[in-house]
């Protein structure tokens, strides 16, 4: 019963309560920021969860944030940074939320399949991994030269882009019907 009361005292002595915080006494502003008057600081951006690792930053109305970018698919370019430096591939894929790019036969990783129905084995593949929009530059197949990308606006008032160095125009009719045709062929053969 004496041990009782002693404990019961030594709690009293520390004075810990709802209002404190390991045994010293908490004003109610840094209690509540919100309760007394506007906050300074500037409400943070809404973050949509992606996965663990990763972060999405969204638009108020929870939307993620599309970057622009500098490349297209079916835009041939080289890579210019990195462990795959001096790569020449073509655009297959973009992801605008984080500015990165697939490019056809380079950073090739290694996935391991399971198998999907008894009796069939699992698979060790190589699929291509995403590299930031940064680390690529726009290339020209007929001059072999790497350049930065430009924007003009032809006679007919089209903007399109071309590339400073060599002059040529990536924009242009032919080069499109020529990704549709491609992109065509790849459904008829990925349905088939």
């Amino acid at each position: 019963m004496a041990a009782m009361a002693a404990l019961q005292s030594s709690f009293t002595s520390l004075s810990l309560s709802s209002n404190s915080f390991m045994g010293q006494r908490l004003s109610p502003i840094t209690l509540c920021p919100f309760r007394y008057g506007k906050s300074t600081e500037k409400p943070c951006l809404i973050v949509m969860r992606l996965k663990r690792w990763e972060r999405k930053e969204c638009k108020p109305n929870s939307l993620p944030i599309l970057h622009k970018m500098h490349v297209k698919v079916g835009d041939t370019v080289k890579v210019i940074s990195g462990r795959e430096k001096g790569k020449i591939g073509e655009i297959t894929k973009i992801f605008k939320h984080n500015s990165t790019v697939i490019v056809k036969d380079t950073n090739l990783k290694t996935k391991h399949m399971k198998s999907r129905e008894e009796g069939e084995p699992g698979q060790i593949i190589k699929i291509e991994g995403p590299i930031h929009s940064s680390n690529v530059m726009l290339y020209s197949k007929e001059q072999n030269v790497p350049s930065r990308v430009g924007h003009k606006i032809l006679e007919n008032g089209q903007r399109v882009r071309y590339l400073i160095k060599t002059g040529e125009i990536i924009d242009s009719a032919e080069n499109w019907k020529k990704l549709k045709e491609a992109k065509q062929k790849n459904e008829e053969a990925a349905a088939s």
